[in-house]
């Protein structure tokens, strides 16, 4: 069995602050952003400390007034590294005159209103095929009805962490769901296996009738436990991104491999770039409020494979990968 630990160096990697936040009469959406700015700052800085070769570059970008979407963000990314093959942390915080489709598919009392967001989003692409590909994104949403006597700002939150790998490991996938329940637990006992169950939903390509890797939590258009509490429960997913993939990345990164794994790595990230532009909400509101491009399509892996009706060989590690892994499973066991 294996044991993971983190080096508390890397978890208190120094980092700069980057640059300025939109200015915000909000005061619980300053709060969000302030947390978010800093939890981007830390991952960076630790991913960067983890690789030891790469550096990410920062890319501060503003949408001034008068364009469809306003506000800033900042966007960090690493290519070519020792570690990583590409790794993007994006932040971003931004207004618009309307919700666009994809954000108001379960609240169609905000069709129209205007709104602000703001979030972290993250995607790592390791070079090395035994080294899982994660991804990870907390946002916060308000939009102010635009209908009604109470034109209070509706709040809601959005989020979670989902794990892909290549090669399974039985240890690694139990490790990543155990820091994520553990995070969760304070937050009430149906969190953890409600928000699996969702990401197990969501993280799944329908027309290819498989999950795109063993899942984690996902939760959406979240505002249940009020303003304080949501923000808290966002704070702790923030808090367990690092304790759950580095541990897995420190174990894994030296695995020798050569082109065969490499190459079923290629084809299987054509799965993730399926998702991303067929099913994933969050490139679709990018998109459809006049986001950024660059920002929001940097988490496409940089080297892809597609194969005609493809197969893998039975009792073979790639085959392995479907059989044991892409389904779901209890990975957490009991607490």
């Amino acid at each position: 069995m294996t044991t993971y630990r983190i080096a508390p160096s890397i978890l208190s990697a120094d980092f700069t602050r980057l640059g300025d936040a939109v200015k915000n009469d909000n005061p619980q959406v300053d709060a969000a952003r302030e947390y978010l700015l800093g939890l981007q700052q830390r991952i960076v800085g630790a991913l960067e400390s983890a690789d030891g070769q790469g550096k990410f570059i920062h890319d501060a970008w503003t949408k001034p007034p008068g364009e469809k979407l306003q506000g800033e963000g900042v966007t960090c990314l690493l290519e070519e590294g020792a570690l990583l093959e590409r790794g993007c942390v994006g932040f971003s915080h931004v207004r618009g005159a309307a919700l666009p489709p994809s954000a108001t598919q379960h609240r169609p009392e905000l069709a129209g209103a205007p709104f602000e967001a703001i979030g972290v989003s993250l995607v790592f692409h390791p070079r090395n095929p035994f080294v899982p590909t994660v991804h990870m994104n907390v946002r916060v949403l308000a939009a102010l009805p635009i209908s009604g006597s109470d034109r209070a700002p509706v709040t809601w939150f959005g989020g979670g962490m989902d794990l892909t790998p290549y090669y399974g490991f039985e240890e690694d996938a139990a490790h990543f769901h155990r820091i994520n329940r553990d995070a969760l637990a304070p937050f009430g006992d149906d969190k953890y296996p409600r928000f699996k169950r969702w990401c197990d939903e969501y993280f799944f390509l329908k027309h290819r009738n498989e999950p795109r890797g063993i899942g984690g939590v996902f939760f959406d258009d979240f505002s249940e436990l009020g303003f304080e509490q949501g923000l808290a429960m966002l704070r702790a997913v923030g808090e367990a991104f690092l304790p759950a993939y580095l541990p897995i990345v420190q174990c894994r990164r030296d695995t020798p491999y050569g082109e065969r794994e490499r190459d079923f790595q290629a084809y299987r990230r054509g799965r993730y770039v399926e998702f991303n532009l067929v099913w994933d909400r969050g490139p679709l509101f990018g998109l459809q409020s006049g986001g950024r491009s660059e920002s929001i399509l940097m988490s496409l892996p940089p080297i892809v494979k597609w194969r005609y009706d493809w197969r893998p060989e039975p009792g073979t590690p790639e085959a392995r990968l479907y059989s044991d892994f892409l389904r779901p499973r209890d990975w957490a066991g009991p607490p």
